[in-house]
């Protein structure tokens, strides 16, 4: 059973800190990043370039050593006090496996990503328990994650404070709802790399837990077969209740919509069900920490998540 004593949570981070930007998936933008130091620095902190953080090899930011270098670099560094990634994309899941656990236990840092950084999330919880943030990386557009975005982001970084996200009925899965009140840790993210975990040592145990999901450019049937995926695996059995994000360009020419695939494979579970959250791929994107206790109220249309740092 999870308990809040066995959480690991780095400590917050404050003005003058370094954090290193690293690219543990696919290749990003110079331009892009540019924008995210400049936030950053207005924050107070002093944002550094992993040495291989616009490397590219394909479709990956430089092949598998680079990046789980730049990745254990940053968590055997003591001068490194925070991990921001700049992009999911893919990649994370090959570098897992390379990361040194024991750097991790003896220095924790707050680790903040999304998308495909969900796998890199899973590795630290399964080796560490660590607590991270999901949210936008520092491969930064000002159009998809403006001015309330950068606020969320720098309150979990930087702050000790409680998250709470509240339901917006502009968002399209708002009226994925199930009533009712879980309690649990958060867990979850992409469901693309949820689903993709499945059977690999980095697969949560779900029993107690409040699940996130989000996604992007995946059609409803392509959304339906992951989801009937971990029913099917067991995977959703004993989950506390599941906290629904953005699903962002997820349409295709059938009548079925995404929102009709959520609420089939989500409302009979017998659990609180609260979507319209602006967490994950779209506009607006706010900031949760993950591995930490949460209220998930269906009713009330929030979800308030115990901060990641100490």
């Amino acid at each position: 059973m999870i308990t809040d004593e066995s959480v690991l949570r780095p400590p917050v981070l404050r003005p003058g800190d370094p954090v290193l930007l690293v690219s543990p998936s696919g290749p990003t933008r110079p331009e892009r990043v540019a924008r995210g130091v400049e936030l950053l620095t207005g924050w107070g902190l002093r944002p550094v370039l992993a040495p291989n953080a616009y490397a590219r090899h394909g479709y990956l930011a430089g092949d598998d050593a680079l990046r789980a270098a730049d990745l254990n670099a940053a968590f055997a560094d003591p001068e490194i006090r925070g991990v921001i990634c700049t992009r999911g994309g893919y990649g994370a899941q090959r570098v897992v496996d390379l990361i040194d656990m024991a750097a991790v236990r003896r220095d924790p840092k707050v680790v903040a990503g999304f998308s495909d950084i969900t796998a890199l999330q899973f590795a630290l919880w399964r080796g560490a328990r660590l607590a991270g943030v999901h949210g936008p990386g520092a491969a930064w557009l000002d159009d998809r994650t403006p001015l309330h975005s950068a606020q969320s982001l720098h309150a979990a970084l930087m702050t000790t404070e409680p998250v709470t996200v509240a339901a917006v009925a502009e968002e399209e899965t708002y009226a994925v709802r199930a009533p009712g009140r879980a309690e649990g840790v958060l867990l979850g993210g992409n469901l693309c790399l949820v689903t993709a975990s499945i059977g690999t040592p980095d697969m949560p145990d779900l029993t107690g837990t409040v699940l996130l999901i989000e996604e992007v450019q995946e059609p409803p049937y392509k959304v339906d077969r992951m989801l009937t995926h971990l029913r099917r695996a067991g995977a959703l059995d004993g989950v506390a209740g599941v906290a629904v994000g953005q699903f962002t360009d997820c349409a295709d020419d059938w009548d079925t919509t995404v929102v009709d695939v959520l609420t089939d494979r989500l409302a009979d579970l017998g659990v609180p069900v609260l979507g319209g959250l602006p967490i994950g791929h779209g506009p607006g994107q706010l900031t949760v920490p993950v591995g930490t206790p949460a209220v998930l109220d269906a009713d009330a249309g929030t979800l308030t998540v115990a901060p990641a740092v100490r």
